[in-house]
C-alpha cells in the first residue's frame, strides 16, 4: 500500500478484499514468481497483477482461480479462495451512500469498519465517531455549503450510522486525542456544544473508548499538525494503516516508518494530559455553554 493518495475513480475495497490481495502477493512470492510471470499466466500486464494484490480492483474469480493454480495451490484451497473473493467483491453497507461520499472516504469507512483498534488525533473538530446529530449536521453544513437539504441529511445519516460499530459486542478500541481548541470552536450554537460535551463525557466512561484533551497549556508539541487516524487490524495479513488529510488530498500510509512516526506522536500527545484532567476540562467547558 505504501502511500496511496485519494483518487476520484478508485474503487473502495472492503477489508476482506485487502486481505485476499495480500494473500495473493504472499502466494506469488512463495511460489518464487515475479509480477511478469503471473501476468503471463493471465495474459495481462504486470500492473493488473499489482492492482489485484493491492486491492485496487475487484478480484475476478477466473483471474483468482488461474493465479492460484499457477502458484501450485490445491483445488480445495482454490475453491475456498474463489468463494471468499466473491464475498469480498460485494459492496460494503456504505455503498448505498456513494452519491454523497467521495471514493477516497469510502476506503476510510472500510478500514474503520474492519479495524480492531483506532487512534485519532483531531485538532479542529470532535472526531466523527463521537459526534452528536446536531454537531455533525453543523460540521457537514460548513464543509459542504452548496449541499441541498437532502444530500446534507444523507451525509449526517452516514456519519451517525458509522457510530454503531462502537455498540457492537466486538467493538473496536477507540482512543481519541483532541486539542482544547475543539471545545472552544462554537459549532452549531451553545445548546449543540453542551449536548456534544455531554456525549464526550458519556462515552469516556466506556471501557473501550478513551478521550484525551490536550490543553492549551501544553504549548507546542509534536502532534500539532493535520488530523490523522491510525488503524490496526486483527488479521495478520493486514499492516497497520494511517490515514491523514489536507484540504486538497488524502493519504493512506502503511510504510513502517510513517506508521511508527504517527503512533509515537499519538503516544506523546496522550502524555500531555490525563483522563481526570480531560474530564475536568470537559465539565468546565460545559458550564461555559450553559
Amino acid at each position: 500500500m505504501s502511500e496511496v493518495r485519494s483518487s476520484a475513480g478508485a474503487s473502495a475495497p472492503t477489508v476482506l478484499r485487502m486481505i485476499l490481495g495480500r494473500r495473493l502477493l504472499d502466494m506469488r512470492e512463495d511460489a518464487g514468481m515475479s509480477l511478469d510471470d503471473a501476468a503471463k499466466a493471465l495474459r495481462v500486464t504486470p500492473l493488473t497483477i499489482r492492482r489485484l494484490e493491492k486491492a485496487e480492483v475487484s478480484l475476478k474469480p477466473l483471474y483468482v482461480e488461474k493465479l492460484l493454480q499457477t502458484y501450485g495451490a490445491e483445488q480445495q484451497e482454490v475453491d475456498e479462495f474463489v468463494d471468499l473473493a466473491e464475498q469480498a467483491n460485494e459492496p460494503g453497507w456504505w455503498h448505498a451512500y456513494r452519491d454523497v461520499v467521495p471514493s477516497w472516504f469510502s476506503a476510510y469507512v472500510s478500514l474503520e469498519t474492519g479495524a480492531k483498534t483506532l487512534r485519532t488525533y483531531e485538532p479542529h473538530y470532535v472526531t466523527g465517531l463521537l459526534q452528536t446529530h446536531g454537531y455533525a449536521r453543523a460540521v457537514l453544513q460548513g464543509g459542504f455549503p452548496n449541499d441541498n437539504p437532502e444530500d446534507l441529511e444523507r451525509r449526517v445519516d452516514l456519519r451517525l450510522r458509522r457510530q454503531t460499530l462502537l455498540d457492537k459486542p466486538d467493538a473496536p478500541t477507540l482512543w481519541v486525542v483532541m486539542e482544547e481548541a475543539v471545545l472552544h470552536r462554537m459549532v452549531g450554537g451553545a445548546e449543540v456544544m453542551r449536548e456534544q460535551i455531554d456525549r464526550l463525557l458519556e462515552v469516556s466512561e466506556l471501557s473501550h473508548v478513551s478521550v484525551d484533551i490536550v490543553p492549551f497549556t501544553a504549548g507546542a508539541h509534536v502532534g500539532a499538525c493535520a488530523p490523522f487516524t491510525y488503524f490496526r487490524f486483527e488479521e495478520p495479513e493486514l499492516p497497520d494503516v494511517v490515514y491523514s488529510e489536507i484540504l486538497s488530498a488524502s493519504m493512506y500510509l502503511d510504510q513502517r516508518s510513517d506508521v511508527v512516526a504517527h503512533l509515537e506522536a499519538h503516544n506523546r500527545m496522550s502524555l500531555l494530559t490525563s483522563s481526570a484532567d480531560s474530564k475536568g476540562l470537559l465539565n468546565r467547558m460545559r458550564k461555559e455553554y450553559s
